[in-house]
């Protein structure tokens, strides 16, 4: 046992959680990755999913093939139902807690979805206490699904205004991805990436290839194209330090990206 160790025993013994010295021991002991092979995947509800067939089906081949080369944790956004769940709840003026439980059952749907879809190939869903079984389906068929959702339920963080719920799909798949210490987080929209407004209303936005956290919020674009928290994750996160964004409507795009080439943008964290 480290002097290190030694001395973060004795600390969580004698002080509170929120020490100081006891949090810089805890920052200085080692951390495993669990599964630094693997990649997690996001695939937007709205941006990909809600189009149906023309968009998700091409999506399903290029994951079956990806998979014989990659070990893929594949998330699953919630999209307009969740919306229009949203839109009611708020209306009748329930909590994010509930609100965030309605967004998550659409992710399950999706989740359930894409999973009938790739059953065939051996690729299955998961969710709770199945996660405990991901290095198995990664190491027999290289795939598994899961919804997207952080599953906080009613113990949802409250935002500071409004009642949507601030950590959603987004901000799900990134946490397993750093929790997990996985080696990449790619996220699976319908834009090529980021831009300097948004590419549907705008005439003339400016595609961005690379920028850091503290330049999007400089910029004011710290919720153009993925979650807001996602960059505070990101700047919190010890082995996650970038995200890719990519258009999977695009042909071959998602193999590139799995391949290490720079797809889209890329948001790092610092």
């Amino acid at each position: 046992m480290t002097n290190t160790t030694v001395g973060l025993e004795e600390l969580l013994m004698q002080r509170s959680l929120t020490d100081a010295q006891l949090q810089k021991a805890a920052s200085a002991a080692a951390n495993f990755r669990i599964l630094p092979d693997a990649t997690v995947i996001k695939i937007g509800g709205q941006s990909v999913i809600d189009r149906g067939r023309a968009a998700v089906y091409p999506l399903v081949d290029e994951i079956v093939a990806a998979r014989k080369a990659h070990k893929l944790l594949i998330g699953t956004g919630a999209g307009t139902r969740a919306r229009h769940l949203y839109s009611i709840a708020a209306g009748l003026g329930l909590p994010a807690g509930v609100l965030a439980q309605f967004g998550a059952s659409v992710a399950d749907q999706n989740a359930a979805m894409l999973g009938q879809l790739l059953a065939k190939h051996g690729i299955c869903t998961v969710s709770g206490a199945g996660l405990s079984a991901v290095p198995l389906f990664l190491a027999e068929v290289h795939a598994v699904i899961f919804s997207g959702m952080p599953p906080y339920a009613l113990w949802m963080r409250p935002p500071v205004e409004g009642v949507i719920p601030p950590y959603r799909t987004d901000a799900g798949c990134f946490l397993l991805a750093e929790q997990f210490g996985c080696k990449a987080m790619i996220f699976v929209k319908d834009e090529d990436g980021l831009y300097t407004a948004n590419p549907k209303t705008s005439k003339k936005p400016t595609f961005i290839p690379k920028i850091s956290v503290d330049e999007m919020k400089a910029k004011g674009l710290h919720d153009s194209i993925i979650e807001f928290p996602v960059l505070d994750l990101l700047q919190a996160a010890t082995h996650v330090r970038q995200v890719q964004v990519i258009n999977g409507l695009v042909p071959g795009n998602l193999t590139r990206a799995l391949a290490g080439e720079h797809v889209g943008t890329i948001i790092t964290a610092n």
